[in-house]
């Protein structure tokens, strides 16, 4: 028999631990474990609520730790309740999967200020990450800006702009539903420093905000470049700067509320009393080789409150290899250190979709199946025997996926009208339902 860890269970985790249940059959046992109480990761507290298509692949995710040889324990830290060197005394491998859920700073003067928050901090708020459940963001002002220029700047600006009807169908979180319902935001900016061919939106995404029902989208002619130039682009692209040629060319119409594309910025500093009231930004210009530099020209964007998203970075492990600079484990094709691996976020920092996770773990499932054949000797390694003996020595109380499913059950039970869910943003909460 062989026994596997995998740390972390979003989309890189289980589909490490499916592959490694299609590698192995019956002779491997493999453990998943996540900090908080609920599995998913990113499908639950990353995925815009409103997107309710995309995270029905958890149920892909739900057979896999459904399988005999899979145990799914959550509330179980990596690091505080068990090290990653007593891991690797009980598994034959572990794989990391932690994902990338810390915001990059934005690093200029004022990105500490009151109202300034990252784009996991903001999206964990409206998806009930326990972590962010008191975020209280600043919604009283008449203005906010966004800065970046890919899916998540759109998720925040459309979430910014829905009306309460626009929410029925999501698991939007009900303190993130009553606040954004109040809202007192009428202009959301959406700053990148690069103009319109660059942007890294996909074409779902960005021809969402045509549709919303009290904002319209906004984009300076000027700002586009020659309609000949958009041939050179690959087709997913051409056709998501088609979606801005269209917000650009629409007439202007009587919604309440402007979403608008602010290209070729670059902010220096958020200013303000005790709280962000505005952005101080530099106007850029392409370069030949595709960068920006700054111009010299500045600006004011007034906004009481800032979302930067600009990317993120997997926190460090104690006992683990960790590089700083690139906010990830460092690795050669998933490969950290002897029997332990990384994979998705954790392996090659935040980029591509849910999907790229798959082959990512595939690849890593195979390079452990090499080491450590199907048929070959045991290594008498203890496994989940050996890490539920350290956690109860501990005190720790593991979270399995049938209590999982309690807790799962006890949120369709308090779903509003409209609504498939609503999460439990405690994890006290999520352990009192779990043991009632």
């Amino acid at each position: 028999m062989r026994h596997f860890a995998v740390i972390g269970s979003g989309p890189a985790g289980f589909y490490t631990a499916e592959a490694l249940l299609k590698a192995y059959g019956d002779q491997a046992r493999i453990d998943i474990l996540d900090r908080l109480p609920v599995p998913y990761g990113l499908i639950r507290f990353g995925v815009a609520p409103d997107h309710q298509s995309i995270k029905a692949v958890a149920k892909r995710y739900e057979k896999v730790a459904l399988e005999e040889g899979a145990r799914f324990l959550g509330n179980v830290h990596l690091g505080a309740d068990v090290s990653i060197e007593e891991m690797l005394s009980l598994y034959d491998a572990v794989v990391l999967a932690t994902g990338a859920p810390h915001d990059r700073r934005l690093g200029i003067p004022g990105d500490d200020l009151p109202g300034v928050l990252g784009s996991a901090a903001f999206v964990g708020w409206y998806n009930g990450h326990p972590d962010f459940a008191d975020l209280d963001p600043p919604l009283d002002g008449a203005a906010a800006a966004i800065i970046g220029n890919g899916n998540v700047a759109l998720d925040v600006a459309r979430i910014l702009s829905k009306t309460p009807a626009e929410f029925v169908g999501s698991d939007i979180v009900s303190h993130a539903f009553e606040a954004l319902g109040q809202s007192a935001i009428r202009t959301i900016s959406i700053l990148g420093r690069r103009g319109p061919q660059q942007i890294a939106m996909t074409p779902k995404e960005l021809g969402e905000l045509g549709h919303l029902a009290d904002a319209q989208p906004v984009v300076e002619p000027a700002d586009l470049p020659p309609v000949d130039t958009d041939a050179a682009l690959d087709p997913g692209q051409r056709k998501s700067v088609g979606h801005l040629r269209d917000f650009a060319a629409a007439a202007d119409t009587a919604k309440p509320k402007r979403i608008l594309f602010d290209f070729f910025a670059r902010p220096l500093a958020v200013e303000g009393h005790g709280r962000a009231e505005r952005l101080v930004v530099e106007r850029t210009a392409l370069q030949p080789d595709g960068t920006a530099e700054g111009t010299g020209e500045t600006y004011l964007i007034p906004c009481s409150l800032v979302v930067s998203c600009i990317g993120y970075a997997t926190p460090a492990i104690p006992g683990v290899p960790y590089d700083d600079r690139l906010g990830r484990f460092p690795n050669e094709g998933g490969r950290i250190a002897d029997r332990l691996y990384a994979v998705g976020w954790a392996r090659r920092g935040p980029t591509g979709t849910i999907g790229t996770n798959r082959p990512d773990g595939y690849e890593v499932a195979e390079q452990i199946a090499a080491l450590f054949p199907a048929d070959g000797a045991d290594s008498g390694r203890r496994g989940g025997e050996g890490l539920d003996a350290i956690l109860k020595l501990r005190g720790c109380d593991p979270v399995e996926f049938h209590d999982w499913q309690k807790i799962e059950a006890a949120e369709v039970a308090a779903a509003r009208a409209g609504a498939p869910r609503e999460k439990l943003v405690r994890v006290e909460q999520m352990l009192k339902v779990r043991h009632d």
